[in-house]
């Protein structure tokens, strides 16, 4: 075990044993792409009951009119994340028709690129903005990369533990400091064990051919319609997705929010040659927000973010200025197909004693060495995660996936120890227990169940794909009704979300152009867009 994580849960034992850990906030967005009866991409408008996709507080839009978001609020218990986040597939289900919501992270059926529907959020300036971003990082990475769906789970520490914890370090910081700082920790640390989430949680080893477009690929053949890799993880988390080539050379630092926030800000300002060559505003049109290396800062795919909730028109990098940071977001978890919500508890459970693990572990600031076996080992989880004979790189020394996993799991156990705190079910340390014998046991993984239901069932990425979609719809129409009050809830947001949609509409006073000059003249950005 750990030994400096060992000596700080010992502490925390004794100090407030349990009680200074439980009751973190916990909350889910979760990407699905609606599709047709046939599997391919549904083309339709956000259906009209789902209300604003720019204003709605639960359904939302991503990349594309058909890649639905939802999202929940945060809880001290991921039962209630759940339920809500059930609740609102339910609710969705009710307003889509005959259309299905895609269970896989990879996509479905796709035609031209062209053809993929950027996500539409009316007429207003903020509305316009997000449309045209969205046209950028079509033109910037594919429109078919942008389809890729996910699980973020957003986790903040009570606001108990955190006076516990500075007293234990013995900080002279203030206490917003001292938790931004520990937070940073926190963020470099999961890049640098962040690979078992890949391992344990990826559920994407296969693909669609024509998510490849007729490009060449260094995938195996599964068969005439998927490629697959036989001991991948997750190929949305490989370099076919958030981890392509361009996003790689962003290296924004962790070492301190500062400089988090200054590389953010300079990498929207720095010129970019290739984006330079797509053209900004060509015949007329708005093609992309700006030609530099992000066009705004949710341009960078980190599969971890420092996270402030920001005030109303305030840019996420002000808000870490204003407060510091507040929570963390992962984006890494890929969709769970063998649950209808897209995720469970137990990774839930895991992956909050996984992020307090991170925390407490030393986090030494980030070298270029760092980065490299960051990205070295982040790349073979995602595409050979399951390999008996896969080797890791820990501060420049070899070691087994399987040893390293091991060492991770008795620390984060002894963790979700003080989360039961007294619990009778030992919910968080059954969940780690549980996903601690996929260690050894990787045929058990989802992305090896993934693989097998396909060679069971002769079948390949898309007919298992567009069963299991067909299943989840089955199993939220066999649910019990919502009742009155709770349908109300989500009828009232919808409409609420059209009336905030048409008041932002209403209030602008400004060119399209004039706004963006102001947007990024307050960023520092004097020639952009």
């Amino acid at each position: 075990m750990n030994r400096l994580v060992k000596s700080r849960i010992e502490q925390l034992a004794r100090k407030a044993p349990g009680d200074c850990l439980s009751g973190g906030l916990k909350g889910i967005e979760k990407e699905s792409l609606r599709v047709l009866q046939d599997g391919n991409l549904a083309l339709s408008p956000h259906p009209a009951a789902l209300g604003s996709a720019m204003t709605n507080r639960f359904i939302t839009t991503d990349f594309s009119e058909a890649l639905l978001e939802f999202v929940t609020p945060a809880y001290p218990n991921t039962w209630e994340a759940l339920r809500v986040l059930c609740e609102i597939h339910q609710f969705t289900y009710q307003a889509l028709g005959d259309e299905l919501l895609w269970v896989t992270s990879m996509p479905c059926l796709m035609s031209d690129d062209d053809a993929i529907p950027l996500a539409q959020y009316g007429d207003s300036n903020v509305g316009r903005m997000k449309t045209v971003y969205r046209n950028g990082l079509g033109y910037r990475y594919g429109r078919r990369m942008q389809t890729i769906a996910g699980v973020h789970f957003n986790y903040s520490l009570p606001d108990s533990f955190w006076p516990v914890y500075r007293d234990l370090e013995q900080s002279q910081d203030s206490l917003d400091s001292f938790r931004s700082d520990s937070y940073m920790g926190l963020v470099r640390n999961f890049r640098r064990f962040g690979w078992i989430v890949l391992y344990l949680f990826g559920a994407s080893p296969a693909l669609c051919k024509s998510f490849m477009g007729g490009r060449e690929s260094s995938l195996k053949e599964f068969n005439e319609n998927t490629f697959f890799e036989p001991f991948g993880t997750s190929l949305r988390m490989s370099d076919l997705g958030y981890n392509n080539s361009t996003q790689a050379r962003l290296r924004i630092s962790l070492n301190s929010v500062d400089e988090y926030i200054d590389d953010l800000s300079a990498a929207i300002c720095r010129k970019e040659p290739a984006y330079a060559e797509i053209g900004v505003k060509v015949d007329g049109e708005y093609r992309q927000l700006n030609a530099n290396q992000l066009q705004i800062e949710n341009e960078y795919y980190s599969p971890v973010r420092p996270k402030r909730v920001a005030r109303s028109g305030e840019r996420p990098t002000a808000a870490l200025q204003r407060g510091g940071v507040e929570y963390v977001e992962i984006r890494s978890l890929d969709l769970n197909v063998f649950d209808p919500v897209g995720v469970n508890q137990n990774t839930m459970r895991f992956t909050e004693a996984f992020l307090i693990y991170c925390l407490l572990s030393d986090s030494p600031a980030f070298d270029d060495r760092a980065w490299d076996e960051v990205a070295q080992n982040h790349a073979l989880t995602a595409t050979d995660g399951r390999d008996p004979a896969l080797r890791l790189l820990r501060d420049g020394t070899e070691i087994p996936l399987r040893d390293w996993a091991n060492e991770i799991f008795e620390d984060v156990r002894s963790i979700a120890e003080l989360l039961d705190n007294g619990d009778e079910g030992n919910s968080y340390t059954a969940a780690v227990d549980a996903l601690a014998l996929l260690v050894e046991q990787p045929d058990e993984t989802p992305s090896a169940r993934v693989l097998q239901d396909m060679r069971d069932k002769g079948t390949g990425f898309y007919h298992f794909a567009m069963d299991r979609a067909a299943g989840h719809k089955d199993y939220f129409a066999a649910l019990a009704p919502l009742d009155g009050d709770r349908v109300a809830h989500y009828v009232d947001e919808a409409s609420a979300s059209i009336q905030r949609q048409a008041e932002i509409e209403a209030s602008d006073t400004m060119s399209f152009d004039d706004y963006l000059k102001k947007y990024y003249s307050e960023q520092g950005c004097s020639d952009c867009p």
